[in-house]
């Protein structure tokens, strides 16, 4: 019993001595983008900074600016520098998985953002219900096309999440509408303007009476919006997107193209944060969080001008 009173006053002792257990603490993050010149990562990286700022945290920002290998090395850099947690975009499906892999082995926990490492994914993956949002701007599309006619796909970056996801979505509206031929698909590199309007213009030229385009991207619709413009042809040609950049809700608001999924991007950034400070503290989050896209048309767009979310 003595012995038994002795450690007691002992513990309690040292609980005085060394204080309450305090919880890890978010102090730096690391951000690894995928390529800023798209406007959707800048919308990410714009609202994880801003979060961060309110929070007292640090952020060490990258941009991969496309490549995979590129990513690799920067993200072994920002291990170097002390980092608490990394959130991390994928420049590429191939070497996806390589900086998830580094970032467990230094005990650093990996948040995922738009796009999941296949085969070893973050800690959590933030993202928007793609298949989902895709199906609905297809049905879109389909809808006010008559539900019939000839399709073309311009895919995004082969094999990343968004892009396999919104393929999925839109298959499963392609299902429901057997009267509408998909004549032509080609996949871009980087999801932009310039490979918009290029491929675009191949489509048409090979296929001059097609009425419908699923751009995977906003950035890609307005590309086939440009090249549809330029070769003038005779049908009405309906152009579906993706992502509701802030240049492409301009456009859709002028009737550049249709429609275009909205996704909430400043949601994303903050909720990074915020999960990537709860893993620091050793909290458990689920393993995958999908949020909402909203239909965004010309009777709706103005809204998300004002205010994106």
């Amino acid at each position: 019993m003595k012995i038994a009173r002795t450690m007691l006053a002992s513990a309690a002792l040292l609980g005085l001595t060394l204080g309450p257990v305090h919880a890890a603490e978010l102090k730096k993050l690391g951000l690894a983008v995928a390529n800023l010149q798209a406007n959707f990562f800048n919308q990410i990286k714009q609202s994880v900074e801003d979060e961060a700022k309110k929070r007292g945290i640090e952020v060490v920002t990258v941009d991969a600016k496309g490549d995979g290998p590129t990513q690799v090395n920067q993200i072994q850099d920002l291990l170097t520098q002390n980092i608490d947690a990394l959130i991390y975009i994928p420049a590429g499906a191939a070497a996806a998985t390589v900086p998830v892999k580094l970032a467990k082995n230094a005990g650093v926990p990996v948040v995922n953002v738009d796009r999941n490492a296949d085969g070893a994914p973050g800690d959590t993956f933030l993202a928007t219900d793609s298949v989902a949002s895709a199906k609905a701007v297809c049905d879109y599309i389909l809808k006010q096309a008559g539900g019939k006619g000839k399709m073309v796909i311009i895919h995004g970056q082969k094999g990343t999440t968004p892009e396999v996801d919104r393929s999925k979505g839109c298959a499963e509206s392609l299902k429901a509408n057997p009267d509408v031929t998909v004549v032509a698909e080609q996949y871009s590199n980087i999801w932009s303007q310039d490979e918009g309007f290029q491929i675009m213009q191949n489509m048409l030229q090979a296929n001059p009476d097609v009425s419908i385009v699923f751009a995977q991207a906003d950035a890609l619709a307005l590309g086939a919006a440009q090249a549809i413009k330029v070769a003038n042809p005779s049908q009405k040609i309906v152009v579906g997107g993706f992502d509701g950049d802030t240049a492409a809700l301009e456009a859709l608001s002028k009737g550049v193209f249709d429609v275009t999924a909205t996704q909430q991007t400043q949601k994303m950034g903050r909720d990074a944060v915020e999960n990537a400070a709860k893993l620091v503290a050793g909290e458990k989050i689920p393993p995958v969080q999908l949020m909402d896209a909203t239909l965004t048309t010309k009777e709706n767009v103005t809204g998300f001008i004002a205010s994106h979310p």
